[in-house]
């Protein structure tokens, strides 16, 4: 796929002072590499960074220009970045060269020269900063960026990246998506986790992947030992890393997704506010097609190992019943809460919520009036369990059954009682309607229940559930609802077998009749796999995958659980659903965000209610 492009960070055997061996060497891990269509290798790789006093040598020099020469008729489709120390204008450089097309194709000298403790580049080397030219017809500065198809990337070199003020902040911000790093990185104790975190934090700040190649054990051990770290890092995130300290040549891949980058630069303002300065572009021909090898996390919402899952739950839950407290605070402390309570997981967490906004204000859970509406499809366990929750908070309990209710209304607007649309509507349209009248009469305010993924498919009724004066759980995916729930059930032992219960049950919106007391009505039958939904609504929202990414990447990650025409059915369904759906979002209430997605019309989501859907699915089919 052109979203990505295959690099390759590699630290092989070095040779030291022998510019031959390494060409061929070199040469030889090219030939062999079948995947990577970018190749970097660290600084100085031709000859070795602890040449010392050898590297201003002429014979060093002839060497090296034979050398590129040489290496350059090796690339003919992918490209290789190679470090050596190059003559310009009579001064010495260390310089990352860039090969493609069985050419030389450009010389970027290192700005800032590492001068300090074990470090005297200096004695050697001129800084590259501000130059500008060419070397025998070749592009030769710090300005310069290159770009192969959709690709533009930017180099820097070791010191380059520990300074104040790297140039690649500059690059990123005239538009380069890939950082390469050519590096010769001694190991001391404890200078390992600090590299690592300078590649993630540069890539998260300029929303770039950045790659880092470092020389290995084969430099000179005299004074210091190099380890040949390997690293590559997407906005933040570290998707390969290589064993250091290795004998043998490491080779490390990963897939960037460069049009991910491109869309989550679209959206920071911050980023295109920045500071830039020109660059000369060095044309190269485009990359191969990428077979991509990514793995693709199915759950993205969802922390992986439960001590990061239960940190970010209790960060959550604190959010949105802060959120909920400032809310009642303003309306007044004596407020009710009022909030309709199915023994499901969406009116579990927000009761819990309400219990919590009610301990930040020190207020009495009476305060909390939970009602429980059994209507035509409840079951007695969801009802039990509703039931049980909230007396066990000490909320007020009442039962209003409304299915009497229901029957009447039906059978006065003409309907004959037949299970659709119309008998589901009307029976959560009616336990809104009792919700609303309990806080006009009890003076307090509706709490929400819908969830975000429920928000995004429209699977709310409108003027039913869709509608609250407050929505605790707008901003929460259906895939975390129930490790919020779970998270509440650890650190209350009394709550959790009840919370246990709501966890184990199909979710259900119950409201069609039931053959005995099983639940007949099950969400994901209908609609589809919530985990599907929330795959989309992630890489939809947050990135502005398309859907062809989408369905490549769900295939991917759900491979062993559901085929590509299965989830590629539900994607359509999904669209559909998102695009007919936004006049229930155009109304929805105030509601707290809690992650980086949220569909509020006032801050994060702004859409037509009337746009059409037709080139999303056209895409697909």
């Amino acid at each position: 796929m052109e979203d990505f492009v295959k690099v390759a960070a590699v630290s092989p055997r070095l040779f030291l002072g022998d510019v031959q061996a390494n060409v061929e060497h070199i040469a030889t891990l090219i030939e062999e590499e079948e995947e990577a269509a970018i190749l970097l290798f660290p600084e100085l790789s031709l000859c070795g960074y602890t040449l010392g006093d050898l590297l201003p040598s002429q014979t060093l020099e002839e060497a090296i220009w034979h050398g590129l020469h040489e290496l350059a008729t090796f690339l003919r489709e992918r490209i290789a970045i190679v470090g050596a120390p190059i003559w310009y204008e009579g001064r010495l450089y260390n310089c990352a060269i860039v090969l493609a097309d069985g050419q030389i194709q450009g010389f970027v000298p290192k700005s800032y020269l590492a001068n300090y403790r074990e470090f005297y580049e200096k004695r050697w080397f001129h800084s590259g900063l501000g130059i500008s030219g060419e070397l025998e017809g070749i592009p030769f500065g710090s300005d310069l960026l290159f770009r192969a198809g959709p690709l533009l990337f930017g180099i820097e070199i070791c010191e380059d990246l520990w300074s104040p003020i790297p140039p690649s902040l500059f690059m990123v911000t005239a538009g380069a998506q890939i950082i390469f790093n050519l590096s010769a990185s001694n190991e001391l104790v404890g200078k390992h986790a600090y590299r690592q975190e300078l590649v993630r934090t540069q890539s998260a700040r300029g929303i770039c992947g950045y790659v880092y190649a470092s020389s290995g054990i084969w430099e000179s051990s005299a004074d210091l030992c190099y380890s040949g770290a390997t690293l590559i890092a997407e906005n933040g995130l570290l998707l390969a890393e290589g064993e250091r300290f290795c004998l043998e040549d490491v080779v490390i891949r990963a897939d960037i997704d460069i049009d991910k980058l491109k869309r989550i630069r679209q959206v920071e303002s911050a980023f295109h506010d920045t500071p830039t300065k020109p660059f000369r572009t060095v044309n190269l021909p485009p990359l191969p097609p990428t077979q991509v090898h990514r793995t693709f996390d199915p759950h993205p919402f969802i922390p992986k190992g439960r001590s990061q899952r239960h940190q970010r739950c209790q960060e959550i839950f604190a959010i949105q019943s802060s959120a909920l407290a400032r809310r009642i605070a303003h309306i007044g402390k004596e407020t009710k809460l009022v909030i309709g309570v199915s023994g499901g997981l969406d009116s579990t967490l927000a009761l819990l919520v309400s219990a919590r906004s009610c301990q930040i204000l020190k207020k009495p859970t009476e305060h909390i009036i939970a009602v429980t509406m059994p209507g035509l499809g409840t079951s007695s366990q969801t009802r039990r369990d509703g039931a049980a929750l909230a007396q066990t908070l000490g909320a007020t309990f009442r039962e209003i059954p409304i299915s009497q209710a229901a029957k009447a209304h039906l059978e006065a607007i003409g309907h004959d009682g037949s299970p659709d649309i119309t008998l589901e509507n009307a029976q959560a349209r009616e336990r809104t309607q009792i919700l609303m009248d309990i806080a006009n009469m009890e003076g307090g305010v509706v709490v929400g229940t819908a969830d975000l993924s429920e928000l995004a498919l429209g699977f709310t009724t409108y003027n039913g559930d869709q509608m609250a004066m407050y929505h605790v759980n707008a901003g929460i995916p259906k895939t975390l609802v129930r490790y919020l729930i779970e998270w509440v059930a650890d650190r209350e032992p009394h709550l959790a077998p009840i919370l246990t219960s709501i966890i184990q049950r199909p979710i259900s919106p119950e409201l069609l009749p039931t053959d005995g007391d099983r639940i007949e009505q099950k969400s994901e039958e209908i609609i589809g796999p919530y985990e599907l939904h929330d795959f989309f609504l992630y890489h939809f929202l947050k990135y502005g995958a398309t859907p062809k990414k989408i369905l490549f990447m769900a295939t991917r990650a759900f491979a062993g659980r559901y085929d590509q025409a299965t989830i590629k059915q539900w994607l359509i369904l999904f669209l559909r659903r998102f695009f007919a759906n936004q006049f229930k979002r155009d109304a929805m209430p105030d509601g707290v965000k809690v992650g980086t997605i949220a569909l509020s019309p006032r801050g994060d989501w702004r859409m037509p209610s009337d746009a059409l859907v037709r080139l999303w699915i056209e895409e697909l089919e």
